[in-house]
């Protein structure tokens, strides 16, 4: 996989998964600008990889979306590669879920991976080629308790993805989706010991995934050895879910 030199923009960077595909990108020699929440996260960022640009971002302030994509296509001089990885949760039953929190996690989620795409593809669409990857998660394809929202946000990212990649296939344009299971994280750290047996139990391969095995897969759907895949969704589960 050559990504050398590729202009990659990566959200939702300093997260566990955020992290690793950071570190796939800049051991391939691709220009990355990370962006997240976490200026403190940010800055660990910077001084890990050297080279990279990193940017505060705030996903919730629409209005400055298209803003901060100019400033990345001018720090970068084009955008090859989009990773929308940056979500968040706000659990709760569905009675108990109130509208905030509904909203909350759908604009976060949903409508700034659909924000981000639109302004990056304008660029893209100059440049005739690039390569969008969204990350989705298992819980969209199952749903699960007490994540009504989180679940509706990662299955129209799918929905969402499919009808984007109908619509610039012929501009050069490939947009997939990579799908998580349940990966090894400081978030899975802290399940308890009951709760993870459970969990193995429903997994095949009887482990949790590492960040690596989303990032591989990642850098592959960016590369042009993907060049045919449009639409798609890749599973990274250990076999939990099997589309």
């Amino acid at each position: 996989m050559n990504l050398k030199n590729k202009k990659v923009l990566i959200t939702g960077a300093t997260g566990g998964i955020g992290n690793c595909i950071v570190k796939k990108f800049y051991e391939l020699e691709a220009q990355i600008v990370a962006s997240g929440t976490n200026e403190k996260k940010l800055e660990e960022l910077k001084n890990k990889f050297t080279n990279i640009h990193a940017e505060k971002f705030k996903l919730d302030k629409h209005d400055e979306i298209e803003n901060f994509i100019n400033l990345v296509d001018k720090k970068l001089d084009g955008i090859d590669i989009l990773i929308n990885n940056a979500g968040i949760t706000l659990d709760n039953l569905s009675i108990r879920l109130s509208e905030e929190n509904w909203k909350k996690v759908l604009d976060i989620n949903l409508t700034s991976t659909f924000l981000m795409s639109k302004f990056v593809i304008k660029k893209m669409l100059k440049q005739k080629k690039g390569k969008i990857i969204n990350i989705t998660s298992i819980v969209g394809h199952t749903g699960n308790l007490g994540q009504a929202n989180y679940a509706a946000s990662k299955a129209g990212i799918i929905a969402f993805s499919k009808s984007l990649a109908i619509e610039y296939a012929k501009k050069n344009i490939n947009i997939n989706c990579v799908s998580p299971g349940f990966i090894k994280t400081e978030m899975t750290d802290k399940i308890s010991d009951d709760f993870k047996k459970v969990l193995l139990s429903k997994i095949p391969s009887g482990n949790l995934g590492s960040g690596e095995d989303v990032s591989n897969c990642v850098a592959f759907l960016a590369s042009d050895m993907a060049n045919y895949i449009n639409g798609e969704t890749i599973h990274v589960n250990g076999g939990m879910y099997m589309s």
